[in-house]
């Protein structure tokens, strides 16, 4: 069972969600994400875990590591989460966490990946998809897939296509393994 972690729209949600992946639950750390929306719509139990709830960003982790492990959760998927992971959460999935990032690692790591792209000219760039370990886009990757810079005016929806397609292949692949 996979638990999923959100912080906006939840577009990569929605394609594990449309590729029948089986998602246990849905923590998010913003209670406005829309991803909590698109859980609501396919039945899958949600969960908000706000910073401002939690005297430390580690209870926060731990809790919803533990809400997570409740509802069945073996391995994570970060999709659109934007908050680095503790060690106590690190430690309740270990190498059981997956993230997809908005360049071919290790170029561009960070919340501004596309406009890093953009600005440095790298050509190709692309999305990756690997695990997560205690630094920011540092863990192993488990899969890339290039897209052209150019259009530059079509770029971040080029990149959003390919992650909506590379994300579902690889946890399709490391399902079985759990």
């Amino acid at each position: 069972m996979i638990g999923v972690l959100v912080s906006g729209n939840g577009t990569n949600l929605q394609a594990l969600i449309d590729d029948g992946l089986p998602i246990s639950a849905v923590a998010a750390n913003r209670k406005d994400a829309y991803a909590l929306v698109r859980a609501r719509e396919a039945g899958i139990p949600r969960a908000t875990f706000s910073l401002d709830c939690h005297d430390s960003r580690e209870e926060r982790d731990l809790m919803m590591a533990t809400w997570l492990e409740e509802h069945g959760a073996e391995l994570v998927v970060l999709a659109g989460y934007m908050h680095l992971l503790t060690e106590p959460f690190l430690r309740r999935f270990p190498e059981r966490i997956v993230n997809v990032h908005p360049s071919l690692l290790p170029a561009f790591p960070g919340a501004h990946a596309i406009r890093d792209a953009m600005t440095a000219g790298a050509d190709p760039t692309g999305v990756t998809v690997h695990y997560v370990d205690g630094d920011l886009d540092t863990g192993p990757v488990l899969a890339q897939q290039p897209v052209p810079l150019e259009p530059r005016a079509t770029l971040e929806a080029r990149i959003h296509a390919v992650e909506h397609e590379l994300l579902p292949r690889v946890v399709r692949e490391l399902c079985p393994a759990r």
